[in-house]
C-alpha cells in the first residue's frame, strides 16, 4: 500500500467517507422533519398512530445521528491528515462555519435529549412538539453551515491571495458565496426527500408482506406524500443550480452535458457515449434544453468545455451522474404522485402490486439520489479542491501511510454500517410496532 500515490489513496479514503457520511448526514438533517410531521398530525387529528410513528422515529434518529457523529468526525480528521496544504492555506476563511456546526450540533443534541425523555411530561402535547423545533433547526443549521465549507471550495472569495497565503480574510463573506444559495438549499430539501422516500419505503415494505394495520397505511400516506412535495422542491431548486453553473461553473455544466463548442439554442444530451472524435453515439438528444436550463431562453449561450485548458476540465464521466441523477428525480416525484392517483386507476385492488414494488423502490431510490448528487457535485469540481486558486495534486499529503489509514477506516465503516442495520432492524421490527399499538391501546385506528 506504501508504494501506491498517496494522493490517490487520499482521494479514495475522503469519497469513501463522504460516501458514507452523506446518507447519516442526509438522515440527521431529514428525520426531525418527518418527525415533526407525524406529531403535529397526530396531534392535530388525534390520531395516536401518528404520535406512534413519530415515537418509533425519533428512536431510529437517535441511532442515526450516533453513526453520522463517528462518520463526521472523520471527515474532520481527515480533512487535517490528508489535505494539510488546504487547510493550512484556507483554514481561516472555514473556520467559522465548522465552529459554529459544533454549536448546532450541541443545541440539537441537547433538545433531543429533552424531546426523547418528555413525552408524557405535557399536558398540553403541543409543548413537547416545540422541543423538536431546536432539533430540527439544529440539525438542518449543522448542514448550512457544512455546506458552506463546500460551497467555498466550489466558489472562494472573501480573501487576498498572496504568495500562497490568504490575507484580509472575511469569514461572513466566505461563507456567503456565489455557490451557498443554490448548494445549501439544494443539501437541505435533497436530505428532506431522501428520508421520506427511504421511510416510504419502509412503510410499502411492511404492507407488502401482509401487515394491513391502519397504523402502516396512514405512515404510508404521510411519507409518499411528503416525498412527491419534497422532490417536487428538489426539482425547482435544481434548475436554479443548472443556472449557476452555467454562470459561474460552465465548466462543470459543459463536462456534465458533454456540450464542447460554445453555442446558442444548446442541445441536451440524456445517455450516450462518447466516440474518439468526442462525438455522442446512442444519446438522446433535446433540442434547446440545454439553453433553457442555463437561461430560460431558447438563444442563451451555453459555454463549451473546449474554452477551458484541458487540464482544468472535470472528468466526461459525471455525464453519467448528472444524467442519473435527473431519471432518479423524475421517479421520485412520478412513484408518489401514481400512489396519490391509485383510486382512479383501473383495478379493484387498492395497492396492486406492480405499486407496491414502486413504492418500496422509494428507498433505495433517494439513496442513490443522494448519492450520485455529490458525486457528480465533487467530482465536477475536480481538478480543483479550490476553484481557480488549488488543486487536488497541491493540497494533498506526501505520507506514506494513507494505505494503513484506508484499510482501517473500511473496517470501521464496515462494523458502523453493520451495526446501525441490525440495531435498526431489531428496533423497527413490525411484531414490535404492532405489540407496542396493544400496550397502548390503540386498534385499527381507534383508542380502545
Amino acid at each position: 500500500m506504501s508504494s501506491l500515490d498517496p494522493v490517490l489513496l487520499s482521494r479514495i479514503l475522503t469519497g469513501l467517507t463522504l460516501f458514507v457520511h452523506i446518507i447519516f448526514a442526509s438522515l440527521g438533517v431529514g428525520i426531525p422533519v418527518m418527525i415533526a410531521l407525524a406529531e403535529w398530525r397526530g396531534i392535530r387529528t388525534k390520531d395516536p398512530h401518528y404520535t406512534l410513528l413519530a415515537r418509533r422515529w425519533a428512536r431510529g434518529f437517535v441511532i442515526t445521528v450516533a453513526v453520522g457523529v463517528v462518520t463526521g468526525t472523520s471527515i474532520g480528521l481527515q480533512l487535517s491528515l490528508l489535505w494539510p496544504t488546504f487547510m493550512r492555506v484556507a483554514g481561516q476563511a472555514i473556520a467559522l462555519p465548522l465552529f459554529m456546526e459544533t454549536f448546532a450540533f450541541f443545541i440539537e443534541a441537547i433538545f433531543l435529549g429533552i424531546y426523547l425523555y418528555t413525552w408524557e411530561r405535557f399536558t398540553n402535547r403541543m409543548t413537547h412538539l416545540l422541543l423538536l423545533i431546536p432539533v430540527a433547526l439544529g440539525s438542518s443549521a449543522s448542514a448550512v453551515f457544512i455546506t458552506t465549507v463546500n460551497s467555498f471550495m466550489n466558489a472562494p472569495q472573501g480573501f487576498t491571495l498572496s504568495d500562497g497565503i490568504l490575507t484580509d480574510i472575511n469569514p461572513i463573506a466566505a461563507m456567503l458565496n456565489t455557490a451557498t444559495p443554490t448548494k445549501v438549499t439544494h443539501v437541505l430539501v435533497s436530505s428532506y426527500t431522501m428520508c421520506a422516500g427511504v421511510l416510504a419505503g419502509l412503510a410499502a415494505f411492511s404492507i407488502a408482506r401482509g401487515n394491513k394495520h391502519m397504523y402502516f397505511k396512514k405512515a404510508l400516506k404521510l411519507t409518499v406524500i411528503s416525498t412527491f412535495v419534497f422532490a417536487i422542491a428538489t426539482a425547482i431548486i435544481g434548475d436554479f443550480s443548472g443556472k449557476y453553473l452555467a454562470k459561474y461553473q460552465p465548466e462543470k455544466l459543459a463536462a456534465g452535458e458533454w456540450h464542447f463548442d460554445t453555442s446558442a439554442y444548446a442541445t441536451l444530451v440524456y445517455g450516450g457515449v462518447l466516440d474518439e472524435n468526442n462525438e455522442v453515439k446512442f444519446g438522446l438528444k433535446i433540442p434547446y434544453a440545454l439553453s433553457i436550463l442555463a437561461g430560460n431562453a431558447l438563444n442563451t449561450e451555453v459555454i463549451g468545455l473546449n474554452e477551458f485548458p484541458e487540464d482544468e476540465r472535470p472528468p466526461l464521466s459525471i455525464h453519467y451522474f448528472f444524467d442519473t441523477m435527473v431519471t432518479l428525480g423524475v421517479l421520485l416525484v412520478v412513484i408518489p404522485l401514481i400512489y396519490m392517483l391509485r383510486k382512479r386507476l383501473p383495478g379493484k385492488k387498492v395497492y396492486p402490486q406492480w405499486m407496491m414494488i414502486g413504492l418500496m423502490a422509494l428507498g433505495p431510490l433517494s439513496l442513490t439520489a443522494i448519492e450520485v448528487g455529490w458525486m457528480y457535485a465533487e467530482v465536477g469540481r475536480q481538478p480543483w479542491i479550490m476553484r481557480g486558486y488549488m488543486k487536488v495534486t497541491e493540497a494533498a499529503t506526501t505520507s506514506t501511510n494513507v494505505g494503513w489509514m484506508l484499510i482501517l477506516f473500511i473496517l470501521l465503516y464496515l462494523v458502523l454500517c453493520f451495526s446501525c442495520i441490525k440495531v435498526l432492524s431489531k428496533l423497527f421490527r413490525n411484531k414490535n410496532a404492532i405489540d407496542e399499538m396493544k400496550m397502548l391501546g390503540i386498534e385499527g385506528g381507534e383508542r380502545k
